[in-house]
This record gives structure tokens, C-alpha cells and sequence, in this order.
């Protein structure tokens, strides 16, 4: 019986963003990674290169990545210009090198914003986010055993609006592909997921003051209808979620 066939490897030339942290001036840097397999993952590529810079005695990227699997959006990174990569719906850990060409050349940057500081090369400090999640404060429910769900019935349309609102990660691709950086995609989905469900109306005037307060003050740019935030969500979260944030903020001051 013959051998199996070698699988087909590639290489990657790499421009990466290097920075010590945003106190400092960072740069390009170029890298030659080779013998890459098109099924392997791009962080997987990542690792590669990393383990060869740590074998040279060499300080490694710094990246972030947590589930691998899509679902918590820590590995946002921008890609040849697009936040998370050219495949849309999609976060880095998703893409697989088969999409580049043998000998591609792959620009990485990290989501430039003000508000998203750089803390090291790739990585940068999305706690604004948090704050903006923290002002949203709670939800007034019954506490004890679980209620009876036919209780409160909520509407199939509502139920389906409140769970794609949900579906966002809080990665910021939204922020970086904002040519204003602006949260409202974000902010817009965080206060949507509560405005269409009976469990979200006691606070609901004051949560959408406190968040996009919050987001203000954070630094974030206005929307400008650029639709950009919708196109780089690899949740696919619609903008129709700051048309809501909009106008739930003008209900709350009337009020």
C-alpha cells in the first residue's frame, strides 16, 4: 500500500501591529510563516508563529482569545482592513487559512479606537463595555422558585427582537468599523434586549439614560448612519437596535 499523501501545507507573509502599550508608539513588524496547514484556524496560525518567535528567544504577540469557538468575541482583531476578517458573520478564531492563498500577504491590526486603548500589541482594553453594561443596573423580577412560564406571556415577534438583541457578544467590531467609534450598536442591542420583555419595563426609562450617558462619556462617537457596525457584526445584529435605543432616549425624557 502506497504512503499517504503529504498534506498540503502554505505560508504566510504577516504585518502585525506590535506595541508595548498606548503610552508608547508601536509599528508594523513582518513575519514569514510557513508550512501552515488550510484547515487550521487563524489563530492556530497565530500560535505558530508564536511558538517560533519564543524558540528564537523572541517576545511573543500578544493576542486575545478565550472559547475559540465564536462565542465570546475576545478574539477581535482586524484583518487586511476588516474588523474580524473578510467572511462575514464571522470572528477571527473562525476563519480558517484555506480563504488566503499560498504566499498571501495578511495585514493584523488591533480595533483602533479611543475609547478601546491599546494595552499590548494586539490586545486592547475594552472595559468600556462593561461600564456601559453596569449602568444598565438591573431588572425588577420575582424572586424565589422559578414562575410559571405562561404567566408571562410575551409575544412571538418581542421574543424574537429581545433574542437577537441578546445574540450580541460585546466584541466592539462594531466600534472599529465606525469610521466615528461609535458604541451604538452596542449599546443600542444592550438596551433593546430588555426594552421588548415585561421583565425590563420598571427600569426602562432610566436604563437607556444611564447607558448611553455612560457611552458618552466613555468617548464613543455619534452615529452617522454609516451602517458599518451592522456589516462587521459577526452576531449579524441589525441597526434597527439604535433606531430603538433613539427612540426609547427621547420617551424617557417625556416620562
Amino acid at each position: 500500500m502506497s504512503d499517504s499523501p503529504t498534506p498540503e501545507t502554505r505560508t504566510y507573509h504577516l504585518k502585525i501591529w506590535r506595541q508595548r502599550s498606548d503610552r508608547e508608539t508601536g509599528g508594523f513588524e513582518e513575519f514569514t510563516v510557513p508550512d501552515i496547514l488550510p484547515d487550521q484556524s487563524f489563530l492556530e496560525m497565530l500560535d505558530v508563529l508564536n511558538d517560533s518567535l519564543v524558540a528564537e528567544g523572541k517576545e511573543a504577540i500578544a493576542f486575545e482569545s478565550d472559547c475559540r469557538e465564536g462565542i465570546c468575541g475576545a478574539c477581535s482583531l482586524v484583518i487586511d482592513g476588516v474588523p474580524h476578517g473578510p467572511v462575514p458573520g464571522t470572528t477571527t478564531c473562525g476563519l480558517r487559512m484555506r480563504i488566503w492563498k499560498d504566499g498571501a500577504n495578511i495585514t493584523i491590526e488591533p480595533f483602533r479606537a479611543k475609547s478601546f486603548p491599546i494595552i499590548k500589541d494586539l490586545v486592547v482594553d475594552r472595559t468600556a463595555f462593561d461600564r456601559i453594561i453596569q449602568k444598565g443596573g438591573y431588572v425588577s423580577v420575582g424572586t424565589g422558585s422559578a414562575p410559571e412560564a405562561n404567566l408571562t406571556p410575551i409575544g412571538k415577534q418581542n421574543a424574537e427582537l429581545a433574542f437577537e438583541a441578546a445574540t450580541c457578544i460585546g466584541c466592539g467590531a462594531c466600534v472599529a468599523a465606525c469610521p466615528n467609534a461609535s458604541a451604538s450598536l452596542f449599546t443600542g442591542a444592550k438596551i433593546a434586549q430588555y426594552t421588548y420583555l415585561p421583565q425590563g419595563q420598571v427600569e426602562r426609562g432610566q436604563r437607556v439614560q444611564k447607558m448611553v450617558d455612560q457611552m458618552d462619556e466613555e468617548g464613543f462617537g455619534d452615529c452617522s448612519n454609516h451602517a458599518e457596525c451592522e456589516a462587521a457584526c459577526p452576531k449579524k445584529i441589525s441597526i434597527t437596535n439604535i433606531a430603538k435605543m433613539r427612540k426609547e432616549y427621547a420617551k424617557s425624557l417625556f416620562s
